[in-house]
């Protein structure tokens, strides 16, 4: 039972299709005006692999203007030729729609950069500042400059005290309607007590209205559909809740490993990594009750009750899973154990994986547990929400009946192929009464002839037009630490080691001991 190619022949389609208030609600659809936006940490990654690409993308979308200009910021000793360069080989290789010489020549015609021997260069924020007086003089971005701070945490207060001494996170004196705000890359800290002192350094320069911290997760269509889902269809809204949903699984699986990235991984691990951001906003999304509109403050105000409400066990042992990929195979490949990856120490206890049960203390959810597992090395790449429903009462159906169809489900997969399954149980063709699972499926890519924007399309743009409702604000980090912290200090406690699993399986056996006291197991793919 699969979705057909057009939206009206496919009931799950036609229910996951977004409400027009929905549909108005997205800012994404209008250009932004006359802008600069200044990248820090230009030559990392993120910036090579998403934000330029994203950038050109958006530029062959008409979504930027002709007077938008790029400032790159960063250890090399480029020319802004070199630098536009540099940008076009990101862009033939990471961009979503194909290379077009005209949009490339107009976006190329912005791109600056300044060489800086480190984020406490004084004279490259000199710099900075003049080329971006000239800009708003030659290009007409009207004095309108956002930071990308695409840079490791602990470089966050230095990048704001330099730009507030140099004048720069200030609103242009010659451009009365002009702003500045400033972007901000995850991890959030790394406890509650880090957050909240980075809260105070980034706000103690820039107006808590001007501050964008960005959670990719949030701009993917599906999370955002996850709205229009629950609250537009008469469908699912009255299933929400204790009296008919079993428990919810939230996972977040990658096949990849670290991928050299120990230098920023070590220490910080998958529940800080993922769990802390991206999985408890999912959870937020899934539990929050319908907001009174789609403003930035009635979408917060929902999630931090949620947040607010979930409910740590006591039994920080039995309600938690942490593990560390070995060495073995994985897709025929011989894979290096976590330990052995190169710069990792041998005793570290960084967990690649890591598993939690929750509780949300509201009348709605009452009883439901919320089990949420992030790691690497993992069978597949994966990131869903399950809601698994109660079983029927059991009036027709033996128990060996039961063997063959398990719980009505509703899956909303994140990624890789965003869409939903709806599993129900339907009698196999014959004579007999043979009842079986079978799936309802809807894929964006094969119901809508538009084309998802990528994430931070979404997100980047909606920084550029001051429209804030994907963004977490300061207290939703707070709260998401405050949820993570006890298991952390707990795990932080103990001596050994996270308990080994083996490449391209499912993690620790102890992940599954999380779910079956409670008589659950994950559900199998």
């Amino acid at each position: 039972m699969r979705s057909t190619s057009s939206p009206h022949g496919d009931p799950l389609a036609q229910a996951l299709r977004p409400s027009s208030a929905a549909q108005q609600g997205s800012a994404s659809s209008r250009p932004a005006g006359p802008c600069a936006l200044v990248m820090f940490g230009v030559t990392g990654d993120l910036a090579r692999k998403k934000l330029l690409p994203a950038l050109y993308d958006l530029a062959n979308r008409r979504l930027l203007p002709d007077s938008f200009c790029v400032v790159g910021f960063g250890r090399r000793d480029w020319s802004d030729a070199d630098f536009a360069a540099e940008v076009e080989s990101y862009v033939r290789a990471g961009a979503r729609t194909p290379f077009n010489a005209e949009t490339w020549q107009r976006l190329a015609a912005g791109l600056r950069f300044v060489p800086a021997q480190g984020f406490d260069d004084d004279d490259a924020f000199a710099r900075l500042g003049q080329t971006l007086v000239e800009l708003e003089d030659s290009r007409g971005t009207g004095g309108n400059h956002a930071f990308y701070l695409s840079i490791p945490p602990n470089s966050f207060e230095t990048v704001c005290e330099k730009l507030s001494a140099h004048g720069l996170a200030r609103r242009s004196q010659s451009a009365v309607d002009s702003w500045s705000r400033v972007i901000i890359e995850k991890p959030f800290g790394h406890d509650e007590a880090s957050a909240h002192e980075l809260n105070q350094v980034v706000e103690s320069v820039f107006a808590s209205n001007e501050v964008f911290r960005i959670d990719h997760y949030l701009g993917k269509e599906t999370v955002q559909n996850l709205l229009a889902l629950r609250f537009a269809n008469r469908l699912f809204e009255p299933l929400w809740n204790n009296q008919h949903v079993d428990h919810v699984q939230i996972t977040m699986a990658e096949e990849i490993g670290i991928e050299g990235r120990a230098s920023y991984y070590d220490g910080v691990g998958a529940a800080r990594d993922v769990i802390q951001n991206h999985l408890l906003q999912l959870l937020a999304l899934t539990a929050m009750e319908e907001p009174i509109n789609f403003d930035a403050d009635h979408l917060r105000r929902e999630k931090e009750k949620v947040l607010e409400a979930v409910q740590v066990p006591e039994d920080l042992d039995a309600a938690s899973a942490r593990g560390q990929y070995s060495s073995g195979e994985q897709n025929g490949q011989s894979i290096a154990g976590f330990l052995n990856e190169e710069g990792f120490d041998p005793e570290s206890i960084t967990e690649t994986f890591a598993a939690f049960k929750l509780g949300v203390r509201t009348r709605r959810w009452a009883g439901v547990p919320f089990y949420l597992r992030s790691g690497k090395r993992l069978a597949t790449r994966v990131t869903e929400i399950a809601v698994m429903f109660r079983r029927a009462p059991n009036l027709l159906f033996t128990s060996a009946d039961e063997d063959q169809f398990g719980q009505n489900a509703l899956i909303i997969r994140i990624q890789p192929n965003e869409g939903a399954t709806l599993r129900l149980a339907s009698k196999v063709p014959g004579t007999q009464m043979d009842i079986r699972d079978v799936d309802m499926d809807f894929s964006y890519g094969s119901t809508f002839t538009e084309q998802s924007p990528e994430a931070y399309e979404r997100l980047i743009l909606d920084v550029l037009l001051g429209d804030p409702p994907l963004f977490p604000r300061h207290r939703e980090v707070e709260l998401s630490w405050q949820i993570l912290d006890p298991f952390l200090k707990h795990w932080e406690s103990q001596t050994q080691q996270p308990m080994p699993y083996a490449p391209g399986s499912w993690g620790p056996e102890s992940s599954n001991d999380l779910l079956r006291r409670d008589g659950r197991q994950w559900r199998l793919r």
